[in-house]
């Protein structure tokens, strides 16, 4: 079980002590510190599943300094290369546990998985 985390983020805290609190513990990927490769970018939106522009916090200044919009259609590969670029761009927290993953927001949404 991997979780990527942002320790500013109050939600992504609010991850880890959720997982915390039910006795499980994730290796914390912190993807600001250490950026991901666009491969494991690519690798966990295959686990998400769906369309890869979820994984994208388009309300950010930086999102909207790259000309970014939701409307935007891009192949799956540009995507993960813009993420692992600018991984502040990247929504958190994301749970990942063996080939599946989900965004935690709401953070009851790792049940899905556990």
């Amino acid at each position: 079980m991997r979780i990527w985390h942002n320790a500013r983020c109050s939600k992504s805290r609010e991850a880890v002590a959720w997982l915390a609190a039910r006795g499980l513990q994730a290796e914390v990927m912190d993807y600001l510190g250490q950026p991901p490769t666009a491969a494991a970018v690519l690798a966990l939106l295959g686990k998400l599943g769906g369309d890869p522009r979820a994984l994208v916090r388009f309300k950010e200044d930086e999102a909207k300094a790259l000309g970014l919009a939701v409307t935007d259609e891009r192949p799956t590969t540009e995507w993960a290369a813009l993420l692992a670029a600018h991984p502040r761009l990247i929504e958190r927290p994301v749970l990942e546990v063996g080939e599946r993953a989900v965004i935690g927001r709401p953070v009851e949404r790792f049940e899905q998985l556990l």
